[in-house]
Order: C-alpha cells, then structure tokens, then sequence
C-alpha cells in the first residue's frame, strides 16, 4: 500500500482503529513513561535491561500510533448496512458451497485492517476475496488454495453493519 492511497473499511472497523489510538495515546503512553522513569531510577542506563525494554515499548507503541493515524487519514468508510444488491463486493456477507465437499462456509469481505478469520472476516485483498468480487447468486469461483483449486459457489449475498465483538452484559 502506498501512503496515498485510500484504505476501505467499514464504520466499525475505523472505530476499532480510533478506539486502540485513543487507548495507546491516552492510557499506554503514561504506562510506559512511567516504567522508564522507575527504570531510569535504578541506576546505569547501559547495564538496565528493564530500561532499554521500556524504551523499546515506547518504540513499538509510537510506531503503532503513527501507523494507526495514517490508517485513519486514509480511510474510506464503506458502511455495508447501506450497501445492496446481489453482487459480491467489498462489505458483502457471502455464503458459499465448495462444490467438492458441499461445505458450507461465510465470508464478510472487509478492509485489510479490520480482517480476521476467527470470526470469518476476508481481507478483500485475499485470494479468496478477490475471486469471489464481482460474483452473483449462482456464480462459481475458483479459488487456488494450498490444498489445489477449489470451486466455491456463491449461495447467498447479504450486506449488514457488523457489531462490536465485545461481548454485551445485559442483567
């Protein structure tokens, strides 16, 4: 990805970004200015290993914030709620059939950022993704998988906000 370039994702995933930039800004950046000072207490710099392991800490979450900033410059919000039709396209909720195996399995086609297959989110990037953009009801793809090429027919198209995945506590 260029620096340029805009970075698709949906309402929830920009809120997920924000959410951990505001955390690391807010919350992890006084942790770990606070684990350098009790560190820097302790004595000669050169020998302190909780020193030079803060340090790179603090390394590690200005990165990420700065990665995270220029994510959220980017973004280009895709809210899949507003989206519709019966073509698979970047947002969609598919299922799909592999024609060998007559498994069934859904995919949401999402940002890079956002992807996680835990809980069946392609980056619309991935191969499978890719194969699948631009499909109908009907429609085979052919996926080249580790395991050889797979077919995989598009048995359904739904498009849908996904939800926060923290779990709701309601007494």
């Amino acid at each position: 990805m260029s620096g340029s370039d805009n970075i698709p994702m949906t309402p929830h995933g920009l809120r997920k970004l924000k959410d951990e930039l505001k955390h690391l800004q807010s919350v992890e950046r006084g942790k770990i200015s606070r684990e350098i000072e009790v560190a820097r207490a302790h004595g000669d710099l050169r020998e302190n290993a909780e020193y030079h392991a803060a340090k790179e800490k603090q390394s590690h979450i200005e990165g990420r914030i700065l990665t995270l900033n220029d994510w959220i410059a980017r973004a280009e919000v895709i809210d899949p709620a507003k989206l519709g039709g019966d073509k698979v396209v970047f947002g969609a909720t598919v299922e799909l059939v592999d024609t060998e195996t007559d498994k069934s399995i859904s995919y949401r086609l999402v940002g890079e950022t956002e992807a996680d297959l835990k809980k069946r989110w392609l980056a619309v990037t991935s191969p499978v993704a890719r194969a699948l953009i631009g499909k109908k009801v009907g429609d085979v793809a052919t996926v080249q998988s580790p395991g050889g090429v797979r077919e995989l027919e598009v048995v359904k198209v739904w498009f849908e906000e996904p939800q926060d995945d923290a779990p709701h506590s309601e007494g």
